[in-house]
């Protein structure tokens, strides 16, 4: 369903996380899934998730919101894991065909999987606990080093956050044409593959259509407005590093050191 798409969606409140900067969790972000990336011992991973499931309850966003950001990516995750079951060479548990379903398979489907659920929750935390304007003031930050290299980084950032800002209004008027579709008699859930890809066509082009008015009236809207790029452009509230953002960068650096130390500490007992 289209309303489980959660992307670039954010929910307002007053917990740490919407306090915090928005440049110190973009770099928490990245610092954490390197983390994902790296480790790979069992007891890791345990503490990743249970980091992870300690910022969800201390967002306040409903686990609803965190279940629909993954829904839509469901399938995925069950390709990714029956994938790695039945190539993953190992002890044989099931034979189908010319497969074999193995039990390293199973955890190794079982450990990419869950990397890949702690990647999706981490960005979506990020999202639904921080606006989309702020979003684009800490992207243009970090980014701002790279313009001595001719990287356009105000540009880069805006356009970012324009398509993650738009991306819930694209899924509103979907919605809204496909229902339009429907109560005139269009049926997008059966008949064969080909007749849901002529079904889908009546609902893109008013989609397209819609998409690039929108443009033109943002467009005409920055015009009006004199926006001429980010050279000479202030900010209404700069960004401005806290306590608690101190408090969040010396948490995060010792989260990781012991996850270090606790990864060569377990190194034997591995999932991949």
């Amino acid at each position: 369903m289209l309303s489980d798409i959660t992307i670039g969606q954010f929910f307002p409140g007053d917990t740490f996380l919407h306090r915090l900067d928005p440049r110190t969790k973009l770099i928490a972000l990245i610092f954490l899934m390197v983390a994902i990336f790296v480790f790979h011992t069992f007891g890791v991973y345990t503490a990743l998730t249970v980091f992870t499931l300690a910022l969800v309850f201390a967002s306040k966003v409903p686990f609803g919101m965190i279940l629909r950001s993954l829904k839509p990516l469901l399938w995925i995750l069950l390709f990714t894991f029956f994938i790695h079951v039945f190539s993953t060479p190992g002890e044989s548990l099931l034979h189908l065909w010319r497969f074999d379903a193995t039990l390293e398979g199973i955890e190794r489907g079982a450990f990419i999987s869950l990397r890949l659920i702690l990647l999706i929750v981490l960005a979506s935390l990020l999202t639904f606990t921080t606006s989309p304007l702020k979003l684009t003031d800490a992207m243009e930050a970090l980014l701002s080093p790279l313009k001595r290299f001719g990287v356009p980084a105000h540009e880069l950032a805006m356009m970012m956050t324009i398509a993650l800002r738009f991306v819930p209004t694209l899924i509103e008027e979907t919605d809204r044409i496909m229902k339009a579709q429907e109560s005139r008699g269009a049926d997008f859930s059966e008949g064969s593959l080909m007749a849901r890809i002529r079904a889908v066509i009546p609902v893109l082009v008013p989609l397209f259509l819609s998409a690039f008015r929108r443009a033109d009236d943002l467009a005409l809207a920055m015009e009006a407005r004199c926006y001429h790029g980010g050279e000479g452009r202030t900010q209404m509230k700069a960004l401005s590093f806290h306590r608690l953002d101190g408090l969040a960068f010396v948490f995060t650096a010792l989260f990781l050191i012991i996850l270090t130390i606790s990864s060569g500490q377990l190194g034997g007992v591995l999932w991949g």
